[in-house]
C-alpha cells in the first residue's frame, strides 16, 4: 500500500516539474520618448534624485517634522499599504492551487435498503457503514501552465501594489512640501497686504488733509479711498485663501498643524527656507528603473502577459486527483480493526469540445487586456517625460524670471518713495502717488508668487525623478 502511494506520489510530482508555460515570452516595450532631456543642457553632477533621501533633500527642520507626520497618519498612504497585505494574501491564496490540499474526513449513515420489500431473515433491515478518511481531493495538476500563469499574473499585481504604495509615498511628501511652502507665501502675501494697507490708509489720511483745506479735488481722495477697500479686500481674501490652503495641508497630515512648523520672526518667509539642492535629470531611460509608479505600469503588463498563458491553457485537458486512504466498517467500534483499511485513487481528465467560445473570447478578452496594458505603460513613460521637461523648463527660466522680478519690485519701491516725497512737496499729483503705490504692490505679491514657483518647482523635479522613496 504505501509502496503504491510513494510511486503515485513520485508520478503526481513527474507530472507537475513536466507542466510548460503557455504564456507569451514577455519584452518590456521600447520607451516612446526621445533619448535625452531638451532645454537641459547643463545638469548638475551628483547623486541621481532616486538615490536622494527626502531627510536629505529637505533638511528644514520645520519640514521634516511636517513629512514624519504625514507618513504615520496620512490615510492615504495607509490604505495603500493595506492594499499591499491585500495583494500579498491574494497571491498566497492562488499560489496555494499549486499544492495539494490533504484533509481528513469523517462520515457516518445509515439507510434501509427495500423499505417496501420483505426484510429477509438473513440480512438486517438497516444497515450501517462508518469511514474516516485522509486524502488529496480534486488537486489539478498544473500540466499546461494554467494555475501557474495564474499564480504569475497575482503576484505581478501584487509587486504593483508595493510600487504604487512607493509612488504614493512620493506623491505625499512632495504634496507637503508644496503645501507647506504655499502656507509661507500666504504668510508672506499677508504681511505685504498688511503693509500696503497702512501705506493706503495713511495715503487717505493725507489726501483727506488735502481736500479739506482745497489743496486736492474729491477724485483724488475718493481714489485714495477706492485703493484702501481694494486692498482690504485682498486682505480678506488672502486670510481666506491661507485657511483654505492650511487646511488642505492638514488632510495630508492626518493630524492636527503643529504650531513650531509655521515658527519665524522674518517677514520674508521664503528666504527662511533652507536651500533645496538641485538634482541631475539624468536620462529618460533612468526614468524606467527610478520612478515607481512606471515599475507598476509595468508589473500591471507582465500580470495581463501571464493572463494570456491562462487562456490558452484553458484549451487544453485539465487533469485532476482526488485520492484517499483511510477505514471503513459497517460497525463503529470496529473502525480501526484489522481489514478495515480502504484507499481510493481517481485521476479525472476534461476536455473541452464546445463551449460556444467561451475558451477563444477569453483569450481574446487577455490578449486585449495586455495591449491595453502596453498603452498604460507607454502613457507612464510619457507622463513622466512630460514631468521631468516641464520641471527642467522652470528651473532653466525661473531662476532669472525671480531676479528680474525682485529688480522690478525694488524699482518700485523707488517709484513710490520719490512719488511720495513730491506729492508731499506738491510737485506730483495724488494719481501719481496711487498709480506707485498700485504697481508697488503688484511687484511685491508677483515676487512672492515666483519666489514660490520656483521652490516648488525644486520640489517637482524631485518627485518627477523618482525622490522621495527609500527603504
Amino acid at each position: 500500500m504505501n509502496k503504491k502511494l510513494l510511486s503515485t506520489g513520485i508520478a503526481m510530482a513527474a507530472l507537475l516539474l513536466a507542466g510548460c508555460s503557455l504564456a507569451p515570452k514577455y519584452e518590456r516595450p521600447v520607451a516612446p520618448v526621445a533619448t535625452v532631456f531638451l532645454g537641459d543642457p547643463a545638469q548638475p553632477a551628483g547623486l541621481s534624485a532616486a538615490s536622494v533621501p527626502w531627510q536629505d533633500f529637505f533638511t528644514d527642520p520645520r519640514l521634516t517634522g511636517l513629512i514624519d507626520l504625514a507618513l504615520a497618519n496620512n490615510r492615504d498612504l495607509r490604505v495603500s499599504a493595506l492594499n499591499i497585505e491585500q495583494a500579498r494574501a491574494q497571491f498566497r491564496i492562488q499560489r496555494s492551487a499549486l499544492f495539494p490540499a490533504v484533509g481528513v474526513s469523517g462520515s457516518a449513515s445509515r439507510s434501509r435498503p427495500n423499505p417496501f420489500g420483505a426484510i429477509s431473515a438473513s440480512a438486517p433491515s438497516v444497515s450501517s457503514s462508518y469511514a474516516v478518511n485522509l486524502g488529496i481531493t480534486a488537486w489539478e495538476i498544473d500540466f499546461f501552465g494554467r494555475i501557474t500563469s495564474l499564480k504569475d499574473a497575482a503576484l505581478a499585481q501584487y509587486l504593483a501594489t508595493e510600487e504604487s504604495r512607493k509612488a504614493a509615498q512620493i506623491s505625499l511628501i512632495g504634496a507637503v512640501a508644496q503645501g507647506w511652502l504655499t502656507l509661507l507665501a500666504d504668510d508672506e502675501l499677508l504681511e505685504l497686504t498688511r503693509q500696503t494697507l497702512g501705506t493706503r490708509d495713511e495715503s487717505v489720511r493725507l489726501t483727506k488733509l488735502r481736500f479739506d483745506n482745497g489743496v486736492a479735488s474729491e477724485i483724488d481722495f475718493q481714489l485714495a479711498n477706492s485703493l484702501a477697500e481694494t486692498a482690504k479686500a485682498s486682505y480678506a481674501q488672502q486670510q481666506r485663501l491661507r485657511m483654505q490652503d492650511e487646511n488642505a495641508l492638514v488632510l495630508l497630515l492626518g493630524a492636527p498643524m503643529p504650531p513650531q512648523a509655521m515658527a519665524g520672526a522674518d517677514a520674508n518667509k521664503l528666504d527662511s527656507v533652507k536651500s533645496i539642492p538641485d538634482v541631475p535629470a539624468g536620462l529618460p531611460s533612468d526614468l524606467i528603473a527610478e520612478r515607481p509608479d512606471i515599475r507598476a505600469a509595468e508589473r500591471q503588463l507582465i500580470a495581463a502577459n501571464a493572463n494570456i498563458g491562462a487562456a490558452r491553457a484553458a484549451f487544453f485537458p485539465r487533469i485532476s486527483l482526488t485520492t484517499s486512504i483511510g477505514t471503513v466498517s459497517s460497525q463503529f467500534s470496529g473502525l480501526f480493526d484489522s481489514g478495515s483499511k480502504a484507499w481510493s485513487f481517481a485521476p479525472q481528465l476534461s476536455l473541452p469540445i464546445f463551449d460556444a467560445g467561451r475558451n477563444i473570447a477569453g483569450l481574446d478578452s487577455a490578449k486585449a487586456g495586455r495591449d491595453i496594458a502596453v498603452a498604460q505603460y507607454e502613457k507612464s513613460i510619457q507622463s513622466a517625460f512630460r514631468d521631468v521637461a516641464d520641471a527642467l523648463a522652470g528651473r532653466a527660466t525661473l531662476t532669472e524670471q525671480l531676479r528680474a522680478q525682485r529688480a522690478q519690485a525694488d524699482a518700485e519701491g523707488i517709484r513710490f518713495k520719490l512719488s511720495d516725497l513730491r506729492y508731499r512737496n506738491g510737485i506730483a499729483s495724488a494719481l501719481d502717488l496711487l498709480d506707485a503705490q498700485r504697481s508697488q504692490f503688484a511687484a511685491q505679491q508677483a515676487t512672492v508668487q515666483v519666489h514660490l514657483l520656483q521652490l516648488q518647482n525644486q520640489v517637482v523635479l524631485y518627485k518627477a525623478l523618482g525622490g522621495g522613496w527609500k527603504e
